[in-house]
């Protein structure tokens, strides 16, 4: 059964892929949607198996792959509980998600390739979830990032999409490059790559060193910190986050998928596969925590300012992460994966949702030129609400709540109870907390309620005056079509009135059946699997040894004060209040916030300027350095001294030649006296 849930979507991807057009766009959607919802349906059982305990873990061997000296391992699959769980996020959300793409490029030529691509990348995501030793997460590791380049960069005419999907592997390669290197360390420590006799050695390995940089450091903070460099880049973690908010510039069913339930949460997924290992290492445990609660703050403040939907999204996927992150550094590995779980249901719904809001838009992605949708597209709007309602936590106390409630607040309550550094990532999560509240809110507000703005949108100007065949003379100008007054100002959207002649439309059943199902496990996925993930007596037995659980840190965490258990809500209901106020109440108050405070907000807008950062450290110096040899080293000395030298000597010599071949026969014949002269003399000479 797992061979087939790994395998259908590489053999969908195969098919579609070599089809292409030949058969039309019918055929690869057919397959490699049918291949995702077969997997899913075999991946449910799994998960309700080891839900039930009615299944234990199990390698199922595929055929031996390397053998070389001492090292020989299989290409098998694990199915424990941890996989489990991966592979119903993965083939639920790949699955709906593929379903979703049948609307949503129902006008693109290249249909057959963006659906080979999407089952590619959720092959590449299942074998590394699956995998029984190091090397083979090696492989579906690098297949993500194969697979993320191609679709990020789907559309290759658009620059900007090529730019996002150059950086996206990029980055991704700064952050392999220490997974490859904590591989080969810990291959070097252990003797293998089998992660079960990594894992059941590893606490033998505390309190040892290793030779690093030609110094002596503590040998399992090492591996763990250099597996780490790995996650924050797959996982977008501060410093190697830059790419995520550029992912945008992929078709939105693309960031659907790689941000609620494949490449961003392989980190994620590795650092709790690996736990037993980071167990042994406080430092690199204090390390993860510390990553964890910056990034959860940062990209929460970013988010705050963005104007595109999507991209306050993706900033919201990196905060969400840093929770993930800083749950593991306390070592609540099991409320870390919980909210990998519940967040793969309302990030899918709230990316599909933002798809759904920009289909109906004419593909405008700025916040500014929406305004009153709820009444246009009503399931798109509460397929949202709910997203919003489980990012944001709403719930009661004792009672239960939508997704986020729960797992959210688990990590918050964990991370306090696990005191000292955990309790000030605590802090931090409930601050992210209500800023997670504000732009969610915000989201909603300047896209459902207020006055419609599309009018200034040029993107809507131009699909009206596509669809009346004219040109509307009476339109904005260029000068303004587009642009908001005080456009910079985050929400400043008190902007014409008026639809300019379009009128929003739903969008096609094939899109909005899968936010309603995704609706559905944003309410419930929380409290439905809240005892088995993260209850003491069900946490154990749950998993399995598949993961570090901390039995007396899920017990302190039930026993934090009052006021920490409800804190989220506090911070929730305060993030709500200030959105409404500055967003319905009064409009044009975040216009005058910004101009007021145009240092903070300018910082914030650009994204505490990493990317420019970045741009000063290191682009520019690569460019000076491959300029000088290029210019130096290429042509001033290869092309110099090597082919063109070559070329130059030739030349000189064909040109000596020349002169001696005149023509005519007295040259000839002095040439040959000359010759003969020359023998006779050396002769005599000799």
């Amino acid at each position: 059964m797992i061979q087939l849930i790994v395998f259908l979507p590489l053999l969908a991807a195969v098919v579609a892929g070599l089809s292409n057009r030949a058969f039309g766009t019918a055929l690869p959607k057919l397959v490699t949607t049918g291949a995702l919802f077969a997997s899913c349906a075999l991946s449910w059982p799994i998960f309700l198996g080891f839900l039930f305990n009615e299944q234990t873990a199990h390698v199922a061997p595929v055929f031996n792959w390397v053998t070389s000296g001492t090292m020989s391992f299989d290409w098998a699959l694990r199915v424990d509980t941890l996989t489990a769980v991966m592979l119903v996020v993965i083939t639920s959300v790949s699955a709906l998600v593929h379903l979703y793409s049948w609307g949503y490029m129902a006008e693109d030529p290249d249909q057959p390739r963006f659906f080979a691509y999407l089952s590619l990348f959720t092959f590449a995501m299942l074998m590394l979830v699956t995998a029984d030793n190091l090397v083979q997460m090696f492989f579906g590791w690098e297949g993500v990032g194969l697979a993320s380049y191609l679709l990020i960069g789907f559309w290759f005419r658009k620059p900007s999409a090529n730019a996002a999907a150059i950086k996206a592997f990029v980055v991704n390669r700064v952050g392999d490059l220490g997974f490859m290197l904590g591989i080969f360390g810990t291959y070097l420590v252990f003797g293998t790559v089998s992660i079960p006799e990594i894992l059941a050695a590893a606490p033998g390995m505390a309190g040892s060193t290793i030779g690093f940089l030609g110094a002596r450091f503590d040998t399992m903070t090492v591996l763990c910190l250099l597996l780490f460099v790995g996650a924050m880049g797959k996982s977008a973690q501060l410093g190697l986050h830059t790419w995520l908010p550029d992912a945008m510039e992929g078709p939105t069913p693309v960031s659907a998928l790689i941000h609620a339930a494949t490449m961003v949460t392989a980190g994620v997924f590795m650092v709790c596969r690996l736990s037993p290992m980071f167990e042994t290492s406080p430092t690199a445990l204090g390390f993860v925590t510390f990553i964890g609660a910056a990034t959860c703050l940062f990209a929460a403040t970013v988010g705050t300012v963005q104007t595109d939907i999507k991209r306050v999204i993706a900033y919201s996927t990196c905060s969400q992460l840093g929770y993930m992150f800083f749950a593991a550094g306390v070592g609540a590995y099991s409320a870390a994966m919980f909210h990998l779980f519940t967040h793969a249901f309302f990030k899918a719904l709230l990316f599909l949702g933002a798809g759904s809001v920009i289909h109906a838009m004419h593909h405008e992605q700025d916040m500014r030129f929406y305004g009153g949708l709820r009444k246009h597209i009503p399931v798109t709007f509460w397929a949202m609400l709910m997203g919003t309602l489980a990012i944001t936590g709403v719930g009661i106390y004792e009672v239960g709540g939508f997704a986020g409630y729960h797992s959210k607040d688990a990590i918050i309550e964990a991370a306090w109870a696990a005191g000292g550094g955990g309790q000030i990532a605590s802090i931090v999560g409930m601050v992210a907390a209500l800023l997670t509240s504000f732009y969610s809110w915000r989201l909603m507000f300047l896209t459902f309620w207020g006055k419609p703005r599309w009018a200034n949108s040029e993107h809507i100007q131009h699909a009206v005056h596509d669809a009346h065949g004219h040109h509307d003379h009476d339109a904005p100008s260029d000068e303004h079509a587009g642009h908001a007054p005080d456009a910079h100002a985050p929400g400043a959207h008190e902007l014409h009135d008026g639809t300019a002649g379009y009128h929003p439309h739903e969008s096609p059943w094939s899109m909005r059946l899968p936010l309603i199902i995704l609706s559905v496990g944003a309410v419930l996925a929380g409290f439905a699997f809240n005892h088995w993930f993260i209850q003491p007596e069900g946490g154990p037995g749950f998993w399995k040894g598949s993961l570090a659980f901390d039995e007396h840190l899920m017990h302190a965490m039930h026993s934090v004060p009052l006021w920490v258990k409800l804190s989220a809500t506090a911070v929730m209901l305060t993030g709500l209040l200030v959105a409404w106020l500055t967003y319905i109440r009064s409009p044009e108050f975040p216009a005058k916030f910004a101009a007021q405070f145009d240092v903070m907000y300018r910082f914030l807008l650009n994204k505490w300027y990493f990317d420019e950062l970045y741009h000063v450290v290191f682009v520019k110096p690569a460019f000076a350095i491959g300029r000088f040899f290029w210019k130096k080293g290429d042509e001033g000395t290869i092309d110099r001294f090597g082919p063109n030298g070559s070329a130059a000597l030739v030349n000189f010599g064909s040109g000596l030649a020349g002169r001696v071949q005149t023509g005519y026969l007295y040259t000839y014949a002095f040439v040959m006296l000359l010759g003969l002269t020359a023998a006779v003399t050396w002769a005599i000479t000799r």
